[in-house]
Order: C-alpha cells, then sequence, then structure tokens
C-alpha cells in the first residue's frame, strides 16, 4: 500500500489573475511535471464559472482541485453575485469537513471587481494591489507582474508578460497559457 510520500513529486502550475483598469484577466500555464518529466505541457488549469462572471485557477491535485471548483460553483449558485461570501463558505467547508480538509489543492477565484486566494486552511485573501498569484512559479509571476502595473500595459498584457517571465525562471511553468478574461 503506498502513502503520501510515496508518489510521484508532482510539480507544475503557475496561475496569476491580473486587474486593472476594469479588466481581470486568470492566466494558467499548461505545464504539468513529475519529477524532472514534464507530463503535460498544455493542461488547461483556468475555467470559467457562473455563466462566464467567474474565473477560477487552480494549482494542486487535479482531482481535488476539481472537487473544489464543483463546491465552489455550488457555492456560487447559493449565492450568485456574491464571490466574496462563495470563497469563504467554500474555505469554512473546506477546513471543517473531514473529506475536504484532506484535498491539495488551492484556487485564485476573479470576478469583474475582486480576486481571492482561496485556501484549504481557511484562507480568503484578497490582493492589495490587484494582482496574486499561486503555484510552482507564482512567486516570479506575481513578483513580474506587480512591477507592469504601474506602466500602460492592460491587465491582459501584463499577464501575458509575467507569465513569460515567470516561465523563463521557473522550470515547473511554461509559456502554454490558457487565459480567461472579465
Amino acid at each position: 500500500m503506498q502513502n503520501a510520500t510515496s508518489f510521484p513529486d508532482w510539480h507544475g502550475t503557475t496561475i496569476l489573475a491580473v486587474r486593472k483598469d476594469g479588466q481581470t484577466v486568470v492566466a494558467g500555464d499548461g505545464q504539468v511535471s513529475m519529477g524532472q518529466t514534464i507530463v503535460k505541457g498544455n493542461a488547461r488549469k483556468v475555467r470559467t464559472l457562473a455563466g462566464g462572471k467567474v474565473i477560477a485557477g487552480f494549482a494542486g491535485a487535479t482531482a481535488d482541485a476539481f472537487t473544489l471548483i464543483e463546491r465552489l460553483e455550488a457555492k456560487l449558485e447559493q449565492y450568485p453575485d456574491q464571490l466574496a461570501r462563495a470563497c469563504v463558505d467554500l474555505a469554512k467547508d473546506w477546513r471543517t469537513d473531514r473529506y475536504l480538509r484532506r484535498l491539495e489543492a488551492m484556487l485564485i477565484v476573479a470576478d469583474k471587481d475582486a480576486i481571492y486566494t482561496v485556501t484549504g486552511v481557511g484562507d480568503v485573501l484578497e490582493p492589495e494591489s490587484g494582482v496574486a498569484a499561486i503555484g510552482s512559479g507564482g512567486a516570479y509571476a506575481l513578483a513580474a507582474a506587480r512591477a507592469l502595473l504601474d506602466g500602460n500595459l492592460t491587465a491582459e498584457a501584463i499577464a501575458r508578460k509575467a507569465m513569460g517571465i515567470a516561465a523563463d525562471i521557473c522550470v515547473y511553468t511554461n509559456s502554454s497559457l490558457t487565459l480567461e478574461t472579465l
């Protein structure tokens, strides 16, 4: 019987959200790696929810992330047009439910007005700067996007450029992007 420590060392996600001048963009790279091997280069880790009003990107175990996204969709149906409430409710369930608290993933969730990072320890974090990132290359993408915010670039251009910078630095990030815009 395998335990958690005997599973392969899976890496390979960078998710970035940028909000600027009324535009919100969530970008995700496509790389999935197992150890030092790239298993897939065009994974789609960004999804639209709530009839196109919400974008979610995930890092971590794919099946776990899909479970969380399904739960988030149910919360969005329960609380339409109340993204913060849906995220907080999801985080509460995630932290307290015996099954959910074993899930190993993180989410970035955004609508036209806000961006949230949602974690399994109960965090629902809204960034001060309108930029959030998660995953293996998240710190690189976040730093690049923050540096680009003051210029004349659009939110989409910032996301593309910052993700490119992350892909140039992080071996677990590639430049095969999925972008969703609100």
